[in-house]
Protein backbone atom coordinates (compact mmCIF):
# COMPACT_ATOMS: atom_id res chain seq x y z
CA UNK A 1 0.00 0.00 0.00
CA UNK A 2 0.94 3.89 -0.60
CA UNK A 3 3.55 2.45 -3.52
CA UNK A 4 3.46 6.56 -4.46
CA UNK A 5 3.92 7.93 -1.35
CA UNK A 6 6.57 6.20 -0.87
CA UNK A 7 8.28 7.39 -4.39
CA UNK A 8 7.48 11.08 -3.19
CA UNK A 9 9.26 9.84 -0.08
CA UNK A 10 12.55 9.63 -1.54
CA UNK A 11 12.74 13.30 -1.58
CA UNK A 12 11.92 14.10 2.42
CA UNK A 13 8.22 13.50 1.32
CA UNK A 14 7.64 17.43 0.80
CA UNK A 15 3.94 17.50 2.25
CA UNK A 16 2.98 21.18 1.88
CA UNK A 17 4.27 24.45 1.91
CA UNK A 18 4.20 27.30 4.41
CA UNK A 19 3.04 30.60 3.13
CA UNK A 20 0.69 33.14 2.88
CA UNK A 21 -2.45 31.68 1.59
CA UNK A 22 -3.17 33.99 -1.27
CA UNK A 23 -0.03 33.01 -2.18
CA UNK A 24 -0.84 29.00 -1.54
CA UNK A 25 -4.56 29.32 -3.66
CA UNK A 26 -2.70 31.03 -6.31
CA UNK A 27 -0.34 27.87 -7.07
CA UNK A 28 -3.80 26.04 -7.96
CA UNK A 29 -4.37 26.23 -11.88
CA UNK A 30 -7.00 24.85 -14.00
CA UNK A 31 -10.44 25.66 -15.71
CA UNK A 32 -11.58 29.27 -14.81
CA UNK A 33 -14.38 27.74 -12.54
CA UNK A 34 -12.48 25.60 -10.34
CA UNK A 35 -10.52 28.96 -9.09
CA UNK A 36 -13.12 29.65 -5.95
CA UNK A 37 -13.42 25.92 -5.30
CA UNK A 38 -9.61 25.41 -4.60
CA UNK A 39 -10.58 28.45 -2.38
CA UNK A 40 -13.29 26.72 -0.59
CA UNK A 41 -11.25 23.09 0.03
CA UNK A 42 -7.94 25.26 1.28
CA UNK A 43 -9.67 26.43 3.86
CA UNK A 44 -11.41 23.27 4.75
CA UNK A 45 -8.44 21.80 5.21
CA UNK A 46 -4.88 24.06 4.42
CA UNK A 47 -1.13 23.43 5.55
CA UNK A 48 -1.83 23.39 8.99
CA UNK A 49 -4.86 20.89 8.81
CA UNK A 50 -1.98 18.90 7.09
CA UNK A 51 0.37 19.56 9.67
CA UNK A 52 -1.99 18.60 12.44
CA UNK A 53 -3.02 15.41 10.87
CA UNK A 54 0.59 14.30 10.67
CA UNK A 55 1.24 14.98 14.50
CA UNK A 56 -1.42 12.93 15.27
CA UNK A 57 0.06 9.97 14.11
CA UNK A 58 3.09 10.92 16.19
CA UNK A 59 5.51 12.08 13.49
CA UNK A 60 6.92 16.04 13.69
CA UNK A 61 7.13 18.62 10.57
CA UNK A 62 9.22 21.40 9.72
CA UNK A 63 9.44 24.36 7.48
CA UNK A 64 12.70 24.73 5.75
CA UNK A 65 13.69 27.98 4.28
CA UNK A 66 12.27 27.62 0.83
CA UNK A 67 8.69 26.82 2.99
CA UNK A 68 8.68 23.35 1.93
CA UNK A 69 7.42 20.95 4.77
CA UNK A 70 9.01 17.72 5.40
CA UNK A 71 8.46 15.22 8.28
CA UNK A 72 11.32 15.97 10.95
CA UNK A 73 13.12 12.31 9.50
CA UNK A 74 12.66 13.08 5.55
CA UNK A 75 11.34 9.51 5.62
CA UNK A 76 7.74 8.35 3.94
CA UNK A 77 7.66 5.31 5.67
CA UNK A 78 7.13 5.54 9.11
CA UNK A 79 4.36 8.27 8.56
CA UNK A 80 2.31 5.75 6.03
CA UNK A 81 3.39 2.74 8.68
CA UNK A 82 1.14 4.76 11.15
CA UNK A 83 -1.29 5.96 8.89
CA UNK A 84 -2.48 2.34 7.78
CA UNK A 85 -1.91 0.79 11.61
CA UNK A 86 -4.66 3.88 12.32
CA UNK A 87 -6.84 3.02 9.30
CA UNK A 88 -6.92 -1.18 10.79
CA UNK A 89 -7.79 -0.13 14.20
CA UNK A 90 -10.66 2.00 12.81
CA UNK A 91 -11.75 -0.88 10.90
CA UNK A 92 -11.00 -0.16 7.63
CA UNK A 93 -10.34 -3.14 5.00
CA UNK A 94 -7.99 -3.27 2.37
CA UNK A 95 -8.25 -5.65 -0.46
CA UNK A 96 -4.94 -6.02 -2.46
CA UNK A 97 -4.36 -6.75 -6.25
CA UNK A 98 -8.08 -5.33 -7.25
CA UNK A 99 -8.35 -3.22 -10.32
CA UNK A 100 -11.67 -1.57 -10.81
CA UNK A 101 -13.11 -2.24 -14.06
CA UNK A 102 -16.61 -1.39 -14.53
CA UNK A 103 -19.16 1.21 -12.41
CA UNK A 104 -22.87 0.79 -13.02
CA UNK A 105 -25.21 3.53 -11.44
CA UNK A 106 -27.75 2.91 -8.85
CA UNK A 107 -30.73 2.01 -10.07
CA UNK A 108 -34.32 3.35 -8.24
CA UNK A 109 -33.80 2.40 -4.68
CA UNK A 110 -30.77 0.39 -5.40
CA UNK A 111 -27.05 0.43 -4.97
CA UNK A 112 -24.08 1.52 -6.74
CA UNK A 113 -22.27 -2.04 -8.42
CA UNK A 114 -18.95 -1.90 -9.29
CA UNK A 115 -16.36 -4.74 -10.76
CA UNK A 116 -13.03 -5.53 -9.83
CA UNK A 117 -11.23 -7.80 -11.52
CA UNK A 118 -8.48 -9.97 -9.58
CA UNK A 119 -6.50 -13.03 -10.03
CA UNK A 120 -8.22 -13.50 -13.97
CA UNK A 121 -12.07 -13.61 -11.98
CA UNK A 122 -14.50 -10.39 -12.15
CA UNK A 123 -15.98 -9.55 -8.44
CA UNK A 124 -18.80 -7.27 -8.00
CA UNK A 125 -19.48 -5.43 -5.32
CA UNK A 126 -22.65 -3.06 -4.02
CA UNK A 127 -22.10 0.14 -2.07
CA UNK A 128 -24.36 2.68 -1.29
CA UNK A 129 -21.81 5.80 -1.83
CA UNK A 130 -18.06 5.51 -3.49
CA UNK A 131 -15.15 7.54 -3.38
CA UNK A 132 -12.71 7.04 -6.28
CA UNK A 133 -9.14 8.57 -5.95
CA UNK A 134 -7.07 6.18 -8.44
CA UNK A 135 -4.61 9.13 -8.94
CA UNK A 136 -3.11 10.32 -12.33
CA UNK A 137 -1.34 9.27 -15.55
CA UNK A 138 2.63 9.88 -13.37
CA UNK A 139 4.55 6.86 -11.70
CA UNK A 140 2.55 4.25 -13.45
CA UNK A 141 4.94 1.61 -11.78
CA UNK A 142 2.80 2.65 -8.93
CA UNK A 143 -0.26 1.47 -10.14
CA UNK A 144 -1.62 5.11 -11.04
CA UNK A 145 -1.79 4.35 -14.49
CA UNK A 146 -4.59 6.45 -15.66
CA UNK A 147 -6.26 3.20 -16.99
CA UNK A 148 -9.57 4.40 -15.26
CA UNK A 149 -10.28 7.22 -18.12
CA UNK A 150 -11.87 5.02 -20.48
CA UNK A 151 -14.20 3.34 -17.84
CA UNK A 152 -15.61 7.57 -16.78
CA UNK A 153 -16.09 7.94 -20.34
CA UNK A 154 -17.97 5.10 -21.17
CA UNK A 155 -20.25 6.61 -18.10
CA UNK A 156 -20.77 9.40 -20.55
CA UNK A 157 -17.89 11.72 -18.31
CA UNK A 158 -16.16 14.50 -19.87
CA UNK A 159 -12.56 14.20 -19.07
CA UNK A 160 -9.68 16.31 -20.37
CA UNK A 161 -6.72 14.03 -21.35
CA UNK A 162 -4.39 13.33 -19.34
CA UNK A 163 -0.74 15.00 -19.87
CA UNK A 164 2.51 15.25 -18.40
CA UNK A 165 3.09 18.03 -15.78
CA UNK A 166 6.00 19.22 -13.54
CA UNK A 167 8.12 17.51 -16.24
CA UNK A 168 11.05 18.25 -18.35
CA UNK A 169 10.71 20.00 -22.07
CA UNK A 170 12.55 18.54 -24.87
CA UNK A 171 14.41 20.81 -28.02
CA UNK A 172 16.90 19.91 -30.42
CA UNK A 173 20.42 21.40 -28.76
CA UNK A 174 23.35 22.07 -30.99
CA UNK A 175 26.22 19.54 -30.38
CA UNK A 176 28.58 21.93 -29.09
CA UNK A 177 25.83 22.79 -26.16
CA UNK A 178 25.78 18.91 -24.94
CA UNK A 179 29.69 18.62 -25.43
CA UNK A 180 29.64 21.92 -23.44
CA UNK A 181 26.75 21.63 -20.69
CA UNK A 182 25.04 18.11 -20.65
CA UNK A 183 23.75 17.72 -17.27
CA UNK A 184 25.43 21.63 -16.03
CA UNK A 185 22.96 23.86 -14.16
CA UNK A 186 21.84 27.05 -15.06
CA UNK A 187 21.61 29.07 -11.66
CA UNK A 188 20.14 32.07 -10.71
CA UNK A 189 18.40 32.37 -13.98
CA UNK A 190 14.73 34.04 -14.52
CA UNK A 191 12.87 32.52 -16.97
CA UNK A 192 8.96 33.01 -19.10
CA UNK A 193 6.76 31.74 -21.21
CA UNK A 194 3.45 34.16 -22.36
CA UNK A 195 2.61 35.92 -19.38
CA UNK A 196 3.91 33.21 -16.72
CA UNK A 197 7.43 33.69 -15.28
CA UNK A 198 9.75 31.39 -12.49
CA UNK A 199 12.94 32.70 -10.77
CA UNK A 200 15.60 29.43 -9.59
CA UNK A 201 17.80 26.72 -11.67
CA UNK A 202 17.31 24.73 -14.96
CA UNK A 203 19.22 21.40 -15.68
CA UNK A 204 20.57 20.80 -19.36
CA UNK A 205 20.17 17.63 -20.44
CA UNK A 206 20.63 15.92 -23.19
CA UNK A 207 16.97 15.96 -24.92
CA UNK A 208 16.18 19.81 -23.22
CA UNK A 209 15.33 21.34 -19.78
CA UNK A 210 14.81 20.20 -16.52
CA UNK A 211 14.32 21.54 -13.05
CA UNK A 212 11.72 23.47 -10.77
CA UNK A 213 11.91 26.59 -13.68
CA UNK A 214 10.14 24.86 -16.27
CA UNK A 215 8.08 22.81 -13.86
CA UNK A 216 5.99 26.24 -12.89
CA UNK A 217 5.58 27.21 -16.53
CA UNK A 218 4.72 23.88 -17.73
CA UNK A 219 0.72 24.70 -17.77
CA UNK A 220 1.86 27.83 -19.77
CA UNK A 221 3.71 26.00 -21.96
CA UNK A 222 0.83 23.39 -22.93
CA UNK A 223 -1.42 26.24 -24.37
CA UNK A 224 1.03 26.81 -26.26
CA UNK A 225 1.08 25.89 -30.48
CA UNK A 226 4.87 26.72 -30.49
CA UNK A 227 6.03 26.69 -26.81
CA UNK A 228 9.44 29.12 -25.95
CA UNK A 229 10.77 29.58 -23.11
CA UNK A 230 12.72 33.02 -22.65
CA UNK A 231 15.43 32.63 -20.53
CA UNK A 232 17.52 36.00 -18.59
CA UNK A 233 20.84 34.98 -17.40
CA UNK A 234 21.25 37.79 -15.80
CA UNK A 235 18.40 38.83 -13.78
CA UNK A 236 19.92 40.91 -11.32
CA UNK A 237 21.26 43.30 -14.22
CA UNK A 238 19.97 45.78 -16.65
CA UNK A 239 21.46 45.54 -20.41
CA UNK A 240 23.46 48.63 -19.54
CA UNK A 241 24.81 47.40 -16.78
CA UNK A 242 25.81 44.38 -18.80
CA UNK A 243 27.43 46.69 -21.34
CA UNK A 244 29.32 48.48 -18.75
CA UNK A 245 31.04 45.90 -17.29
CA UNK A 246 32.26 44.91 -21.09
CA UNK A 247 34.33 47.59 -20.67
CA UNK A 248 35.23 49.17 -24.14
CA UNK A 249 36.15 45.36 -25.88
CA UNK A 250 35.78 45.58 -29.50
CA UNK A 251 35.74 41.84 -30.48
CA UNK A 252 36.03 38.35 -28.87
CA UNK A 253 32.38 39.54 -26.93
CA UNK A 254 31.29 35.52 -26.24
CA UNK A 255 35.16 35.37 -24.81
CA UNK A 256 34.92 38.45 -22.26
CA UNK A 257 31.37 37.96 -21.24
CA UNK A 258 32.26 34.49 -20.25
CA UNK A 259 35.19 36.44 -17.86
CA UNK A 260 33.28 39.68 -17.00
CA UNK A 261 29.35 38.13 -16.42
CA UNK A 262 31.03 35.10 -14.57
CA UNK A 263 28.95 32.82 -16.54
CA UNK A 264 29.15 29.38 -15.92
CA UNK A 265 29.59 26.64 -18.63
CA UNK A 266 25.66 26.08 -19.39
CA UNK A 267 24.96 29.89 -19.75
CA UNK A 268 27.91 30.23 -22.20
CA UNK A 269 26.46 27.49 -24.25
CA UNK A 270 22.99 28.61 -24.13
CA UNK A 271 24.23 32.39 -24.75
CA UNK A 272 26.30 31.09 -27.95
CA UNK A 273 23.10 29.08 -29.70
CA UNK A 274 21.73 32.67 -29.57
CA UNK A 275 24.59 34.15 -32.18
CA UNK A 276 22.32 31.87 -34.92
CA UNK A 277 24.94 30.95 -37.83
CA UNK A 278 27.45 34.00 -37.31
CA UNK A 279 30.42 33.15 -35.40
CA UNK A 280 30.69 35.98 -33.09
CA UNK A 281 27.45 38.95 -31.70
CA UNK A 282 28.13 42.26 -33.38
CA UNK A 283 28.07 44.22 -30.56
CA UNK A 284 28.47 44.64 -26.60
CA UNK A 285 24.49 45.51 -26.62
CA UNK A 286 23.86 42.92 -28.58
CA UNK A 287 25.42 40.11 -26.67
CA UNK A 288 24.00 41.98 -23.68
CA UNK A 289 20.37 41.88 -25.11
CA UNK A 290 20.82 38.26 -26.14
CA UNK A 291 22.03 37.54 -22.10
CA UNK A 292 18.79 39.09 -21.17
CA UNK A 293 16.26 37.03 -23.70
CA UNK A 294 18.00 33.75 -24.61
CA UNK A 295 14.80 32.47 -26.28
CA UNK A 296 14.39 28.72 -26.33
CA UNK A 297 12.40 26.47 -28.66
CA UNK A 298 10.41 23.79 -27.48
CA UNK A 299 9.54 20.14 -28.97
CA UNK A 300 7.00 19.58 -26.25
CA UNK A 301 7.01 17.85 -22.91
CA UNK A 302 8.73 14.31 -21.61
CA UNK A 303 6.51 11.24 -21.44
CA UNK A 304 3.82 11.36 -18.60
CA UNK A 305 5.34 8.00 -17.42
CA UNK A 306 8.32 10.41 -16.55
CA UNK A 307 6.75 13.35 -15.27
CA UNK A 308 6.30 13.93 -11.86
CA UNK A 309 2.48 14.70 -11.76
CA UNK A 310 -0.11 14.66 -14.29
CA UNK A 311 -2.87 17.20 -15.42
CA UNK A 312 -6.30 17.16 -16.95
CA UNK A 313 -8.97 14.35 -15.44
CA UNK A 314 -12.43 14.56 -14.55
CA UNK A 315 -13.77 17.84 -15.65
CA UNK A 316 -15.09 20.29 -12.61
CA UNK A 317 -18.08 21.13 -14.48
CA UNK A 318 -19.08 17.08 -14.28
CA UNK A 319 -18.79 17.98 -10.28
CA UNK A 320 -20.71 19.61 -7.77
CA UNK A 321 -18.93 21.40 -4.86
CA UNK A 322 -18.65 18.05 -2.53
CA UNK A 323 -16.84 16.54 -5.28
CA UNK A 324 -19.82 14.57 -6.02
CA UNK A 325 -20.36 13.09 -10.12
CA UNK A 326 -23.40 15.61 -10.33
CA UNK A 327 -24.89 12.92 -13.00
CA UNK A 328 -24.22 10.04 -10.46
CA UNK A 329 -25.24 10.43 -7.13
CA UNK A 330 -22.91 8.66 -4.31
CA UNK A 331 -20.18 8.58 -6.49
CA UNK A 332 -16.87 10.92 -5.24
CA UNK A 333 -14.43 11.28 -6.83
CA UNK A 334 -11.04 13.22 -5.21
CA UNK A 335 -6.92 13.65 -5.88
CA UNK A 336 -5.15 13.47 -9.49
CA UNK A 337 -8.42 12.07 -10.77
CA UNK A 338 -9.56 15.66 -11.15
CA UNK A 339 -8.10 18.01 -13.59
CA UNK A 340 -6.25 20.14 -11.92
CA UNK A 341 -2.35 21.46 -11.78
CA UNK A 342 -0.07 22.73 -9.37
CA UNK A 343 3.97 23.34 -9.26
CA UNK A 344 6.00 20.84 -7.11
CA UNK A 345 6.84 22.35 -3.49
CA UNK A 346 4.16 20.64 -1.36
CA UNK A 347 1.30 21.90 -3.48
CA UNK A 348 0.29 18.34 -5.34
CA UNK A 349 0.15 16.39 -1.96
CA UNK A 350 -1.70 19.19 -0.48
CA UNK A 351 -3.76 19.61 -3.21
CA UNK A 352 -5.24 15.53 -2.91
CA UNK A 353 -5.59 16.04 0.68
CA UNK A 354 -7.61 19.02 0.47
CA UNK A 355 -9.39 16.95 -2.17
CA UNK A 356 -9.71 13.66 -0.38
CA UNK A 357 -10.93 15.22 3.11
CA UNK A 358 -13.98 17.03 1.42
CA UNK A 359 -14.78 14.51 -1.16
CA UNK A 360 -14.48 11.60 2.09
CA UNK A 361 -16.02 14.01 4.63
CA UNK A 362 -18.94 14.99 2.17
CA UNK A 363 -19.83 11.25 1.13
CA UNK A 364 -20.72 10.63 4.65
CA UNK A 365 -22.69 13.50 5.12
CA UNK A 366 -23.98 12.15 1.70
CA UNK A 367 -24.40 8.69 3.01
CA UNK A 368 -26.51 9.54 5.87
CA UNK A 369 -28.74 11.64 4.38
CA UNK A 370 -29.72 8.96 1.68
CA UNK A 371 -29.44 5.83 4.02
CA UNK A 372 -32.05 8.33 6.26
CA UNK A 373 -34.23 9.00 3.09
CA UNK A 374 -34.09 5.22 2.36
CA UNK A 375 -35.29 4.23 5.78
CA UNK A 376 -37.96 6.52 5.97
CA UNK A 377 -39.24 5.76 3.05
CA UNK A 378 -39.57 1.85 3.80
CA UNK A 379 -40.52 2.96 7.49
Amino acid sequence: MGRKFLVAGRGGLNLTHDESRSDFVSRYSGPDPAAPLWDSLLNDFDAAALRRWAAELGVETFAASTGRVYPRELKSAQLLRRWVHRLRKSGVQFAMNHRWTALHPRSAGGSISLDFETHGDVVAVAVDAVLFALGGGSWPETGSDGAWVAGFERLSLSVAPLCASNCGWETEWPRSVLDLAEGLPLKNIQASAGAASAAGELMVTRYGLEGGVIYKLGAMLRTMTEPEICIDLKPTHSVDTLVRKLGVCRSNFLREARSRWRLGDAAFALLQTQCGDAPEFPSTEAIARAAKACRIRLRGPRPIAEAISSAGGIRWSELDDSLMVRRLPGVFVAGEMIDWDAPTGGYLMQGCFATGSRAGTRAVDWMRTHLQVTAGGAG
